[in-house]
């Protein structure tokens, strides 16, 4: 399969792309958020106990800062390697996960001085007039870093680690009270969605690649995700023991996996709890279900009489692409300008979840909320390529996924905001619930 040779395209040279200073700013920032996500572990919990879902954290934070001299200082510009040793240790493509415990990793202090080492080199290059292969190379490094400062949380919470810290970007705004209530639909139109992303887009992941016709029905869809205490009531009519709600894949895992109950739910004295990283809370009724793979959103779909959303109703849900009265697909539900507080629960501002639909600001054009933030969206669809599909110069990004991996959208509480847009896909297994996954469902 081809790889696109992205510095032929003329768009890439002019003014779309984040100016090297703001790289600059978010290239420092980034570096400092993963320290904060990691720095208060001790050398242990640094290495952790050997499981499937995660990584040890003093592999992933040396792999990022891998990541980084790999693509900015060595591919754009050609540079040898600050350690013959590195390739060995930290290419995900070529290390397998299972041995990445078994590893010789440098200690501690030896990784975070290569973390200071490669920013620094970075910062450097992007005060010097950089060519537009490093201006695009350093936005994937930091894009990069910020899925990886994600996956620190979940990581936290798996092995249930006490909570992060918030990051000090300034204060939250207080969000409005919800006002979406159970069995609240959205009407949204039929007709023809532009589904991916266009090609005026300034940066956009080879998976979004590119726009392409969708005829869609019109459809309903809820105007909030599924809360706890709607999947509480699912739990509680015995539904993880009932076989017709479950497809033949979902009861073969939930036989497997053993599941009576969402992961990190336990029966307190005083009713169902959850735990938060590593504490035990009661349940909170009114904010959105998390924790929850694609099986389980499939059988509670069944169960309620519904169904979850496709990819392309998703998108136009969020996006007015089939919306005549919408001249264009906006870039974010509520218009074009970025993310902020009152208008998604992004960047680990709350370190958790807010109650589904409480930001009216952020709505959609048919007026559906929490799109964006709060927690990711499972759809239904199996993620693949869209026609065309041509890998970037991170060839491995979407290509080895697509077998056996469901489409996500919509970004969590601890994505951040630069990164989050409409058209952004997310994928894993159907299986995984330890990430920040809930749903929302659409009328049959």
């Amino acid at each position: 399969m081809k790889t696109a040779n992205l510095f032929d395209d003329p768009f890439l040279r002019g003014t779309a792309m984040p100016a090297p200073e703001t790289l600059a700013a978010w290239t420092a920032e980034a570096r400092a958020r993963t320290l904060e996500l990691i720095e208060d572990l001790t050398d242990e919990q640094l290495v952790g106990t050997r499981l499937d879902t995660v990584n040890p954290l003093l592999w992933e934070i040396g792999h990022i800062a891998w990541f980084q001299e790999r693509w900015v200082l060595r591919e754009a510009l050609g540079r040898p390697p600050l350690s013959d040793r590195f390739d060995a240790l930290y290419d995900s493509s070529a290390v397998p996960h299972d041995t990445r415990w078994d590893l010789p990793l440098p200690s501690r202090a030896e990784t975070f001085g290569y973390l200071e080492r490669v920013r620094d080199a970075v910062l450097a290059v992007l005060a010097a007039d950089p060519p537009p292969e490093v201006v695009y190379h350093a936005l994937y490094s930091i894009y990069h870093e910020d899925m990886h400062g994600e996956a620190f949380t979940y990581t936290r919470q798996t092995y249930g680690f006490r909570p992060p810290v918030a990051n000090p970007r300034g204060p939250a705004e207080e969000p409005l009270p919800a006002a979406a209530g159970p069995g609240d639909d959205a009407a949204v139109p039929g007709g023809e969605l532009s589904l991916g992303a266009a090609r005026s887009e300034p940066f956009v992941f080879d998976n979004e690649k590119w726009e392409h016709p969708v005829a869609l029905a019109p459809f309903r869809i809820a105007k909030r995700p599924v809360t706890q205490g709607e999947l509480c009531d699912f739990v509680e009519d015995g539904a993880y023991r009932h076989r017709a709600l479950w497809s033949d894949d979902g009861w073969a895992w939930r036989q497997r996996e053993g599941a009576e109950r969402p992961l990190y739910w336990r029966r307190g004295t005083g009713g169902w709890e959850r735990r938060d990283f590593d504490r035990w809370v009661p349940l909170e009724p009114d904010l959105p279900a998390v924790h929850v793979g694609w099986y389980e959103a499939e059988a509670y779909c069944r169960w309620a009489g519904r169904r979850l959303p496709s990819e392309a109703e998703w998108e136009a849900a969020a996006t007015g692409g089939t919306d005549p009265a919408t001249p264009r697909k906006r870039r974010y539900p509520w218009g074009d300008e970025g993310a902020s507080p009152a208008r998604a629960n992004l960047d680990a501002a709350h370190l958790g979840r807010l109650p589904a639909g409480a930001l009216a600001a952020g709505q959609s054009v048919h007026c559906v909320r929490g799109l964006l933030g709060d927690v990711w969206e499972w759809t239904a669809d199996d993620f693949g390529p869209f026609p065309g599909f041509v890998r970037d110069p991170y060839a491995d990004y979407s290509f080895p996924w697509f077998t056996g991996h469901k489409v996500l959208r919509g970004g969590a509480w601890p994505t951040r905001g630069r990164l989050v847009r409409n058209g952004f896909r997310n994928y894993y297994p159907p299986d995984r619930r330890d990430v920040w996954a809930g749903f929302r469902t659409c009328a049959l």
